[in-house]
């Protein structure tokens, strides 16, 4: 079966990144720190593999690819085809050579724009959404570490990972395949295929291993520059002739279900597309949905025993539903942070005015997690590896992970 069918069969809306053309369904300590990138339980060769055992597409697609696709986790029906068009790798071109300008005279990006926050060693960079969208994946060097600044915009999941696996440096690319609607990746080196929401090698020499998480978190503009006065943004001309700032897939997060890439039945225990904060850390992976944060105020919670507190709040634009993001309606912000605080574990109340307050010293804190006052003044809480993915692609991949609910 041509694996096209469910996707072009149905009726396709063509959405338009530059010079790109995407195939799109238009039908209904340890917890702060990078988790060590591993091995893990790498499938044997299969000796009597053949290429044409793959579907016919994606035997046609990955011709000239050098993948051994004799080792896999997965079924290879599982791998959609994202790309409408040969070759389908990096025509989503990721950035390798990003350029940055100062955050505080940038003013191609509105201080209600999302994007992801990153510090490393006191080298602080905003990636906004809206330029991630059209390219996917960002290969940086940040406060001296290579690192993947990775975004799914059909899952909103945006993922930094460690660039250095098994003491070599990896370029990430955008392989034009999907699974359960999310980016699959594919590195320089071996080729492999890796999962974008997971980190996980899913075909080829790399194949059940596990990249590095890097803390990262989504917040809008406004919010980074204050908290990184001195950071740095994503400039507006990186090398490709675009107009970053408009969102190609407009409308697409009030839809009841996501596009036809996603081929499971969706968990309906909330929204397909409701956003949750989603804290990883080790082997355990928990949610906390946007709805349930809005009404339950900061959440102290231990995770993998670890205590963290996860705050929302923020005038964040949604980068996925109207068409001009700097005017789309707001989404909030959603963030992970620990709570201990120089062996102390902190206790978290809502301050009102977007700011919190904690039980055992009674500083308060701002939504980034900074002391603005009292006797902890200055001082940041670590964040915890963590993102704001849609329900129906978290769920999707972490099918029996624990949900946050509200005891309020």
């Amino acid at each position: 079966m041509n694996r096209y069918g469910p996707i072009i069969g149905i009726g396709v809306g063509v959405a338009v990144v530059g010079a790109i053309v995407l195939a799109i369904t238009v039908d209904g300590g340890p917890s702060t720190q990078p988790g060590a990138a591993t091995t893990g339980s790498a499938p044997p060769l299969n000796p009597a593999f053949d290429r044409d055992q793959l579907p016919a597409d994606l035997e046609f697609v990955s011709q000239d690819w050098l993948t051994d696709f004799s080792r896999t986790t997965i079924e290879y029906d599982e791998l959609l085809i994202g790309i409408r068009a040969m070759p389908i790798r990096d025509r989503i071109p990721p950035i390798d050579n990003p350029t940055f300008e100062p955050a505080a005279d940038a003013e191609h990006i509105d201080d209600r724009e999302p994007g992801l926050s990153l510090e490393i060693g006191g080298d602080a960079r905003f990636y906004p959404l809206s330029i991630l969208t059209a390219h996917e994946i960002v290969n940086d060097v940040v406060g001296s570490q290579p690192v993947a600044v990775t975004f799914c915009p059909l899952c909103n999941s945006a993922i930094v990972f460690d660039r250095i696996f098994q003491g070599q440096e990896l370029r990430f690319g955008v392989s034009g395949l999907l699974r359960n609607s999310d980016l699959v990746m594919w590195d320089n080196v071996s080729e492999s295929l890796w999962q974008q929401l997971t980190g996980e090698g899913l075909v080829g020499d790399f194949a059940g291993s596990q990249l590095a998480f890097v803390p990262s978190s989504i917040s809008n503009f406004q919010d980074f520059k204050e908290q990184y006065p001195a950071g740095q943004v994503l400039g507006p001309d990186q090398g490709f002739g675009r107009r970053y700032g408009h969102n190609p897939y407009v409308g697409y997060s009030s839809r009841p279900a996501p596009y036809g890439f996603f081929q499971q039945e969706i968990d309906d225990r909330f929204p397909a597309l409701e956003r949750v904060v989603n804290i990883t850390i080790e082997d355990e992976t928990k949610a906390y949905p946007f709805s349930v944060l809005e009404t339950s105020g900061p959440v102290n919670d231990t995770v993998a025993g670890v205590d963290v507190v996860i705050l929302w709040g923020g005038d964040t634009a949604d980068a996925l539903d109207a068409g001009e993001i700097a005017s789309a309606q707001s989404v909030g912000t959603g963030i992970a942070l620990a709570r201990t605080v120089e062996g102390q574990t902190l206790t978290f109340a809502a301050a009102g005015d977007e700011l919190f307050a904690d039980d055992e010293t009674g500083s308060e804190w701002n939504l980034n997690g900074t002391a603005v006052a009292g006797p902890l003044a200055g001082t940041q809480l670590e964040p915890v590896v963590h993102g704001n993915e849609f329900w129906f692609a978290w769920s999707a991949f972490n099918p029996d992970a624990a949900v946050y609910e509200s005891s309020a």
